[in-house]
């Protein structure tokens, strides 16, 4: 499922900095007299994270695992410190054709952790198994018409050929790749981790290759790439850890390694942070006071400064980032009638679930797509929002009740509804708020809270009805994002193998909104041209937007100010808007 994460990574899902569940930046954030006592082991970077799902680039969706599979597997082209300009990274030098069809890389020299030379031949492996493995989470990114698009051919049933996908390599330091349409959005596409280079034939899930190992070990017990950092240990329910790759092609970490607590629960997160077991963390929401904070803006729109005393009595750094993402509470469509979640949405007033609930810390969603991705542009969606038909940030109770009665229920006989969300006080305490906002017009709302990687199952499963999840997007383009609203992509029935879009169940939707989002998204399949089909695309998307809201099978919530904090001994570079999942450490230093 779409970065849900991720976060699209992803988005792992964090709540808004209360910790839950894609240009080189200057002015490091240092101290010259750090206290001794501050920070966990000497020379590894202590970090906390959500439950993780897969190791395997091709397989790994979510946010969680991404930022781990960031530091050890590495791709031609990457967004630095997730910033929103792509550079090269594997990719020593790009040249695409007149066409712009064609784009071969020149690779840098670089080793992979078990001492191989990467060579083109890794690529085209790595390639085809993001379009052929069964175990691709992201194989229309490779091969949809409004993604990579690259040129390959199919059989009687639809699916790829195996070993057609147009990556040739050329000779061991030259890949070349022809798409069957351009695609201006293709360099920035290539920095998703699925894209990632893995040595060839390591796992035997495509045809040609017997494997070294079964891909369940490349999920969960081996990784090999070529980045900064190696792994050394996976336990799920506990931690995570990689060290330093000294024979790194680039910068060698100026770190031992970097180690990950898995902690869901939000005390337990901010308990091990306070101890100073953490070096870089996050605030849950309950525990945050925006009072605190003592920053300056940058050129970048970015809040970086000071935050504190914090409980342990340190004042910590700090850094506040708008985010290319959105939160949300989503239906699944059989599930639950159209009235109910019409009626849900009335009574959700976003300005007061951001300021009272999450403190501020995220901007009001009315749509999917953030204002800085929205086709047209903002302006586009301010314009937009305007129609808004649930009432723009205010609560109708009384057409809830007419809606709920509609239905047939009323407070003696309510509609009974459960929420889930993942493990999060911020979410459970939204959904304390909607269901006092329900009280006596005949829905009664139950609460639920599931680790993520179990809320991620039951989405795939269809044993959801209610449910929050978030998205964050991979690259900064309005084209990104919707492809999961497609009523047919969101069959639950075929994931997470042959559909992966969010988990709605849509398609049994028989709505005159179901039906104009899956003509709308036909339409956007109709018109991939880079150019001359965005016009088109961007309508088509609009329209899309226009039949979530009608049938209200989704309630955007926020879009997020990511905020990072950490102790004075530590010096990282400050992150983008694409998120701070997609930095790599090793650049930081720890004075201890």
């Amino acid at each position: 499922m779409a970065n849900e994460i991720d976060q699209s990574r992803r988005t792992f899902l964090k709540t808004a900095g209360a910790g839950a569940a894609v240009a080189t930046f200057a002015g490091c954030i240092t101290d010259e007299d750090p206290s001794e006592d501050e920070g966990g082991d000497e020379g590894i970077l202590n970090r906390v994270n959500s439950t993780m799902t897969s190791l395997d680039p091709i397989q790994s969706t979510d946010t969680a695992s991404g930022e781990v599979v960031n530091q050890i597997y590495e791709g031609l082209t990457y967004f630095p410190n997730g910033g929103s300009e792509v550079e090269n990274l594997l990719a020593e030098e790009v040249n695409i054709s007149d066409d712009l069809l064609t784009y071969t890389f020149t690779l840098k020299e670089a080793q992979f952790h078990d001492g191989s030379e990467l060579t083109a031949d890794d690529f085209v492996y790595a390639f085809r198994r993001l379009a052929e493995s069964e175990h691709s989470e992201r194989a229309n990114f490779i091969l949809g018409d409004i993604f990579l698009a690259i040129e390959h051919e199919t059989d009687d049933d639809g699916g790829v050929v195996p070993d057609s996908i147009a990556a040739e390599a050329v000779d061991d330091r030259t890949l070349e790749i022809t798409l069957s349409s351009a695609n201006p959005n293709a360099l920035a596409l290539l920095t998703y981790d699925s894209f990632s280079a893995i040595p060839e034939g390591i796992v035997g899930d495509i045809e040609g290759y017997d494997g070294e190992y079964e891909q369940s070990e490349l999920a969960n017990q081996v990784a090999v790439g070529t980045g900064p950092f190696e792994f050394d240990l996976w336990d799920p329910d506990a931690e995570v850890e990689v060290s330093t790759f000294e024979d790194y092609h680039g910068s060698v970490a100026n770190i031992d390694g970097v180690h990950w607590q898995i902690l869901e629960d939000d005390t337990a997160r901010f308990t091990y942070a306070m101890d100073r077991s953490a070096d870089l963390f996050e605030i849950p929401t309950p525990n945050y006071e925006s009072d605190l904070i003592d920053a300056e803006t940058d050129d970048e729109g970015r809040e970086i400064g000071e935050y504190g005393p914090i409980e342990n009595g340190d004042m910590v750094n700090y850094i506040g980032v708008p985010q290319l993402s959105t939160f949300y509470f989503a239906f699944n469509a059989p599930s639950v009638p159209l009235e109910i979640r019409q009626a849900i949405a009335y009574v959700l007033n976003r300005e007061d679930l951001i300021q009272d609930i999450f403190m501020g810390r995220g901007e009001e969603a009315v749509t999917f797509t953030p204002p800085g991705a929205f086709p047209g542009g903002p302006e586009r969606r301010d314009e937009f929002i305007e129609d808004y038909p649930y009432g723009l940030f205010e609560r109708d109770r009384e057409a809830a009740r007419d809606l709920i009665e509609e239905a047939g229920y009323d407070d003696d006989d309510p509609y009974e509804l459960t929420l889930t969300t993942y493990e999060s006080e911020v979410f459970q305490e939204a959904g304390r708020y909607l269901r006092d906002n329900l009280a006596g017009l005949g829905v009664d709302l139950q609460l639920e809270e599931t680790p993520f990687a179990t809320l991620q199952e039951q989405g795939e499963n269809g044993n959801l009805e209610f449910f929050s999840l978030g998205w964050t997007w991979s690259w900064p383009a309005a084209d990104y994002g919707m492809f999961g609203f497609e009523p047919e992509n969101t069959n639950t029935s075929l994931m997470p193998g042959d559909a992966d879009g969010y988990y709605l169940d849509w398609h049994e939707e028989d709505s005159d909104a179901s039906a104009m989002a899956q003509e709308a998204w036909e339409t956007v399949e109709a018109n991939p041209e880079p150019e001359e089909g965005q016009e088109v695309r961007n309508e088509a998307y609009i329209d899309m937007e226009q039949a979530v809201w009608d049938d209200a099978i989704m309630l955007p919530l926020y879009h997020e100010i990511q905020e990072q904090f950490h102790y004075k001994h530590v010096d990282i570079e400050p992150f983008g808007t694409m998120g701070d999942y997609l930095q790599r450490y090793n650049h930081v230093t720890l004075d201890e």
